[in-house]
């Protein structure tokens, strides 16, 4: 067999046996089987592991946004007319939040620690000097104590009213430091003297700084990938006692760092955040390049902050069932020592359109006020985030207290914050390279069979041409011998003009090409 003949053969068997091989082992899903494995051994909260250094000491950089609502007409309000508010900030914080007292419990499948938050002003982000500008805003002291007094007898309400009308009235103006991280208010140092459990300071972020949520104990994800990150455990408490029912005192989920590999666009995503004592919810809105980095982005729906009436599964977190909110804000008053905190997402974002209509200064808008999680799904990892909440105050009529007589249950606008991160350089590309890798190993199968129909082709287009070949050299095979004839070693056919015979009647008007053998010298 010639040398091409074997060739194209060869490059035939070849490919046949890479696309035979190709989809065996994509039918058998061998690789694809071994990189699943792989992944889920490695993200997994244990010693070792790819992501157990990254989860007890986050390297990318977090950022704590804080805008104030600053009120400019409150006398106009105290009056019965609409408020009205200007936004101001941010007033950025670079976040440290790195694991301590990390400590393995039951035979190492569970881990707990503790998340102590540090915040550092960066002046480069933000909008204004913390420590100079002025906010006017709600006196949430002033309006706390009138909440814990409303079922007192009349002397106790009419001596503290007296007591208020000397110190101030229901909106007070502070610099943004000593709102976030506290000042001596002088009805709380008036308070504390006579009952000391009461502190004499107020702050939106009082003892925040380097202070904790509690202890969280975490399921590795050894036994069940799908557990990898979620919380067994708040406080040494399986469920809350918080709420009205077990549903919404369930500690769902994860905290909102660490999410399970191999997400899906159909499953729901819960997260449990101690800011909310309690646990919401995320679903698949879209798509999303970080960093040249796939994620799926999710977002809470409607749903979550709906009212019972609306959304039978929030009932519970209504304790007052003649006073229960609409939709978009839920009362957290509960957990916040009694005090008429409502939050809801940023210029009541999803909630009821009466909320942010009562307040001018207020537009709620997708892109900047909701919440939202970027996870690249193949390894569950936060490739950027964003949880973004407001800081409300219930001012409401309270007998006893004239300075509430003109109020009518407003859900009143106090600050708004936005806690961000997007994945660092250095973590994206290491991200990239293990995504590279996966995505190499799981479609090797595909490659094998690309290979061998490529080198199927390259051997038929092989084929045709040596066919091709073999015609032309038959072709001038034909024409030379056509034209050249027989040889031999002794002789050689010539052309010679031959005279015609004089006894030929036929060839009497011309000559005849003859061919005489022409002896060779």
């Amino acid at each position: 067999m010639p040398r091409s003949s074997r060739a194209v053969y060869g490059t035939a068997i070849t490919g046949v046996i890479l696309i035979v091989t190709g989809v065996a082992l994509l039918v058998a899903g061998v690789f694809q089987n071994i990189i699943n494995k792989r992944l889920k051994g490695e993200i997994t909260l244990t010693e070792g592991s790819k992501v157990f250094g990254t989860w007890k000491n986050p390297p990318p950089p977090v950022f704590m946004e804080f805008f104030f609502y600053n009120v400019t007409n409150p006398e106009e309000f105290m009056e019965g007319k609409k408020p009205r508010v200007n936004t101001m900030g941010p007033y950025t914080y670079r976040e440290y939040r790195p694991k301590t007292n990390v400590t393995f419990v039951e035979d190492g499948k569970k881990v707990s620690a503790l998340t102590p938050k540090t915040f550092v002003f960066v002046p480069e982000l933000s909008a204004g000097d913390p420590s100079t500008d002025n906010v006017t805003t709600v006196n949430i002291p002033a309006v706390a104590v009138m909440n814990k007094l409303k079922e007192s007898n009349f002397w106790v309400r009419s001596f503290m009213s007296v007591l208020m009308g000397s110190l101030g009235t229901m909106f007070f103006t502070h610099t943004v430091n000593e709102l976030l991280w506290g000042f001596e208010d002088p009805l709380l140092s008036r308070l504390h003297k006579m009952k000391p459990e009461v502190d004499g300071k107020f702050g939106l972020m009082l003892d925040k700084n380097g202070s904790t949520d509690g202890e969280f104990v975490y399921f590795t994800g050894e036994q069940n990938y799908l557990e990898y990150g979620r919380i067994d455990t708040w406080k040494g408490q399986k469920l809350m006692s918080f709420w009205n029912t077990n549903q919404s005192n369930m500690i769902n989920g994860t905290d909102g760092s660490a999410f399970h590999p191999f997400l899906t666009k159909e499953e729901r995503l819960d997260v449990f955040t101690a800011d909310l004592c309690r646990s919401i919810h995320m679903l698949f809105e879209k798509e999303v390049k970080v960093k040249g980095i796939l994620a799926y982005r999710y977002t809470p729906p409607r749903a979550v902050l709906a009212s019972g009436k609306n959304n039978p599964e929030n009932e519970g977190f209504c304790l007052d069932p003649a006073n229960c909110l609409d939709d978009g804000v839920l009362n957290v008053a509960v957990c916040r020592k009694g005090a008429p905190v409502i939050v809801s997402f940023p210029h009541f974002y999803l909630g009821d359109k009466k909320y942010a209509d009562a307040i001018d200064g207020l537009s709620p808008v997708h892109e900047h006020h909701q919440t939202y999680l970027d996870l690249n799904p193949t390894t569950g990892v936060p490739v950027r985030a964003a949880k973004r909440a407001q800081i409300n105050i219930l001012l409401d009529r309270v007998s006893g207290f004239p300075m509430t007589r003109n109020l009518n249950g407003t859900v009143f606008p106090v600050m708004f914050l936005n806690e961000s991160v997007v994945i660092d350089d250095a973590s994206a590309a290491r991200l990239h390279k293990l995504l590279t890798i996966t995505f190499i190993a799981a479609n090797f199968p595909f490659i094998l069979v690309t290979l061998g129909v490529i080198l199927l082709l390259i051997s038929i287009l092989l084929y045709i041409r040596s066919r091709q070949k073999k015609r032309e050299v038959k072709r001038f095979d034909f024409v030379e011998a056509y034209y050249s004839g027989p040889t031999t070693a002794k002789s050689e056919t010539a052309y010679s003009p031959v005279c015609a015979k004089a006894d030929d009647p036929g060839e009497k008007n011309g000559t005849y090409v003859g061919l005489s053998p022409v002896e060779k010298s």
